[in-house]
């Protein structure tokens, strides 16, 4: 991965809108009905097209393919991973913690506005009842062969492609597998295969785990010890997952999660950015642009950065519809750079703009005039820096 030599590089955490009608046909498609067959994966292949010419024109270094052909995590796990039945049930319940009893009218509203149509087809339990194995060879390599195709003459510096994390998949209901550590070790070991595509391809491997900044530090009721150990045990699991591959291809992305809520319970990121740097991937992608954590860069005064890591604070809120001026973009950027040092700092955004297909927290239009805003701020942070 690349340090900024010479200016601030901006990048973002992957989910961008999918055009109204690619979503209609996910909707189709996800609920088994019928749907153009041949259509689609051309409207992918379009939408794949348009949104890395966007990201490229406004002068993103790092662009992604903006996971167009993916409408969410659950049908992603089905699609690529083996071993998984859903299963008649309520979903799992969302979010049982502080924050939430705390302020149980707005999330019972939120959860109803949110699922809406942001979850294209009802959600059903993930159950593993088979040997937990990777089937998404065909699809990953069309998804990186679109990706590829869009990139080509574009201008940018790198591109990437996100990735599930192990824990996403051994967090669900076992019933096959004797014990968790076995469950454990085939979700590491299916995930491998995606994570070494995407590096031979030539792209940045990104890692995705929210919940290392949410469900263990930011929201968890738990005992210090305890949520300590469980932190440590899911670092473990993620290293394991990536050993042998090269930590320079490789970015991690947590936050505090998709949720747009208050937040008076999350973590400050001084007490949870130590853990993430444990994590063998060169780059850090952390959530820093909500209100309840702008301040956070006061974290790197206490906290190293490993020599050749590199930290990517969001710069760009993924819970509103403000477009942030870029000379706030700009302060803040500066502000971590002075503590890490210019050339460790990229600049993203916060969490994914539409990181199921049907979510619309944030208006597409508004999405790329934020994205433009980053670029501008980080041009003004560079002339600071590099004057």
């Amino acid at each position: 991965m690349q340090h900024s030599t010479d200016r601030i590089l901006t990048t973002h955490s992957g989910s961008l809108a999918r055009p109204a009608d690619l979503i209609e046909m996910m909707r189709e498609k996800e609920n088994d009905r019928p749907y153009d067959r041949d259509l689609y994966p051309r409207r992918i292949q379009e939408a794949v097209a348009d949104v890395v010419r966007r990201q490229c024109e406004i002068g993103v270094d790092i662009p992604s393919d903006g996971e167009q052909s993916k409408s969410g995590f659950g049908s992603y796990q089905l699609e690529r991973y083996s071993g998984f039945e859903a299963v008649e049930g309520p979903p799992a319940a969302q979010m049982e913690n502080r924050e939430v009893r705390e302020f149980p009218e707005y999330y019972e509203n939120y959860f109803k506005w949110a699922m809406r149509g942001a979850m294209l087809a009802p959600t059903k339990p993930l159950v593993c009842t088979g040997p937990v194995k990777y089937v998404g060879q065909a699809a990953l390599q069309w998804d990186i062969d679109n990706f590829k195709a869009a990139l080509a003459g574009q201008k940018h510096e790198d591109a990437f492609m996100p990735s599930a994390n192990p824990m996403t998949f051994a967090n669900r209901k076992n019933q096959y597998y004797a014990t968790q550590a076995e469950f454990d070790e085939a979700c590491v070991e299916a995930t491998r295969e995606e994570y070494r595509a995407i590096i031979d391809a030539g792209l940045i491997l990104q890692v995705d785990d929210p919940g290392l900044g949410t469900s263990l530090w930011g929201f968890r009721d738990l005992p210090e010890d305890e949520r300590r150990r469980k932190v440590d045990e899911r670092v473990e699991i993620i290293n394991h997952a990536l050993r042998g591959l090269p930590a320079d291809r490789i970015r991690y992305h947590s936050c505090y999660s998709v949720n747009q809520g208050p937040m008076v319970y999350t973590m400050a990121l001084r007490e949870w950015i130590g853990i993430a740097l444990r994590v063998n991937a060169q780059a850090i992608s952390f959530e820093a642009m909500n209100p309840r954590h702008m301040h956070d860069y006061h974290a790197f005064e206490d906290v190293k950065v490993p020599e050749g890591k590199i930290i990517a604070p969001g710069m760009l809120n993924h819970g509103h519809n403000w477009v942030e001026h870029p000379e706030l973009i700009a302060e803040l950027t500066v502000n971590y750079a002075k503590l890490v040092g210019r050339e460790n700092v990229q600049i993203g955004n916060d969490c994914g703009f539409s990181s199921q297909a049907g979510s619309r927290e944030v208006d597409p239009r508004v999405a790329w005039a934020k994205l433009a805003a980053l670029v501008e701020g980080a041009r003004l942070a560079s002339k600071q820096l590099w004057a």
